[in-house]
């Protein structure tokens, strides 16, 4: 098999991965829950994973890190629990279900959203962003990376926005950590939500947010924290106040695995080697004249993803050939992104999406062009 759908999910993990997934199981109790041995030991591995993507992110300190089951739920947090009736909203056709169905719910509560569109490339503009804020606007929220493209928003560009209006940002990063640095504080993030599964090479069932020092998220959930059990309200103080019930104890050690090993790798090897195989792939795949390929290649700087469709065939049709008749595996459809799709014209067909991994080999890519080219045959 050949795993090309990383931007779903990271297939291949680190052995360090599994190897301290397979250990808590024998060692980690209830963090926070009694100070046994196996209780301390779990708050041990949680504390110190905490510390670790503090550090990965340039957080102020590890009470900002914020952990969850993955980005959906850091997001539902972060704009539930910020945007309330009567705020104005900034987003873009880029964003995947995840920003956009609670901003729709906010809307339905009396919020307003404001998306922007993009080009035939799928780049927005940075000055239609800016003439969209307005005196009620609360935040933009965007994604550092369109999942279906592969394009990136410029942060450092929005960042610079959001400051100057006086509003919140907030960044989905589901397709870019793990693969390109972040500085939350360089960059002037509020919020930035993330998964573990994805480029962070980290268990599936983990994930988490930075929220900055100074902005209060109202909880989405409330519950047992282990401390201040008589108090009637969820305890305030962070990263607890975000935090209700039993954490993922086993996954997060699994993730804490994971962020040594792109430290140690080092993010840089990493994303080359990925950006390699994607460069290689697209310049075989974009010289077969039934490929239509998606996005903008015109910039260096983008995530490891190819999407194309071949003729008019299915984008199903096309993703179980490749399966079932080469061992490919790779994402069709419409891959949580309606809005992206709609400003492409492909809502009818979706698209196959080709998403790498440095775990890839050029072997792989090279065998992936050949079977594309053959299905154009």
């Amino acid at each position: 098999m050949i795993y090309l759908d990383n931007a779903a999910t990271t297939l291949h993990k680190p052995e360090a991965v599994k190897k301290a997934v397979a250990e808590a199981f024998d060692v980690m109790g209830n963090a926070g829950r009694g100070a046994s041995a196996p209780a301390l030991d779990a708050s041990r591995i949680i504390y110190g994973t905490r510390e670790k993507l503090a550090r990965f992110f340039h957080a102020e300190n590890a009470n900002r890190i914020v952990f969850t089951a993955n980005s959906t739920e850091s997001l539902n947090i972060a704009v539930k629990g910020l945007i309330s009736p009567g705020d104005h909203v900034i987003t873009t056709v880029l964003e995947h279900n995840s920003v956009l169905r609670p901003l729709y719910e906010c809307r339905e509560n009396g919020a307003e959203i404001t998306v922007l569109g993009c080009d035939e490339k799928g780049n927005i503009s940075y000055e239609e962003m800016e003439s969209a804020v307005r005196a009620d606007t609360k935040a933009v929220i965007c994604t550092h990376a369109s999942n279906l493209t592969g394009n990136m928003i410029d942060l450092r560009r929005v960042g610079a926005i959001a400051r100057e209006k006086g509003i919140l940002f907030i960044v989905d990063a589901s397709q870019t950590a793990g693969v390109y640095p972040i500085d939350v504080q360089r960059l002037g993030i509020d919020v930035l939500c993330f998964t573990g599964h994805k480029s962070l090479l980290g268990p599936q069932g983990t994930g988490g947010m930075y929220v900055r020092t100074g902005v209060e998220i109202r909880p989405l959930l409330s519950g047992g924290s282990g401390v201040d059990t008589y108090n009637p309200h969820h305890p305030a103080v962070m990263p607890t106040a975000l935090e209700a019930g039993t954490l993922n104890g086993h996954g997060i050690a699994g993730l804490g695995a994971a962020v040594s090993y792109l430290e140690e790798t080092g993010l840089d090897v990493v994303r080359e080697k990925e950006l390699s195989l994607m460069w290689r792939f697209y310049e075989g795949v974009s010289r077969i004249p039934a490929v239509k390929i998606y996005g903008d290649f015109e910039t260096g700087r983008r995530c490891p993803i190819v999407s194309l469709n071949i003729g008019d065939y299915d984008s199903s049709e096309v993703s179980d050939e490749l399966n079932i008749g080469y061992g490919i595996v790779t994402r069709p459809g419409a891959h949580c992104a309606p809005l992206m799709h709609r400003a492409l014209g492909t809502v009818s067909q979706g698209a196959v999406r080709f998403s790498f991994s440095h775990f890839n080999t050029e072997e792989e890519i090279d065998f992936a062009v050949k079977a594309v080219e053959e299905l154009t045959d």
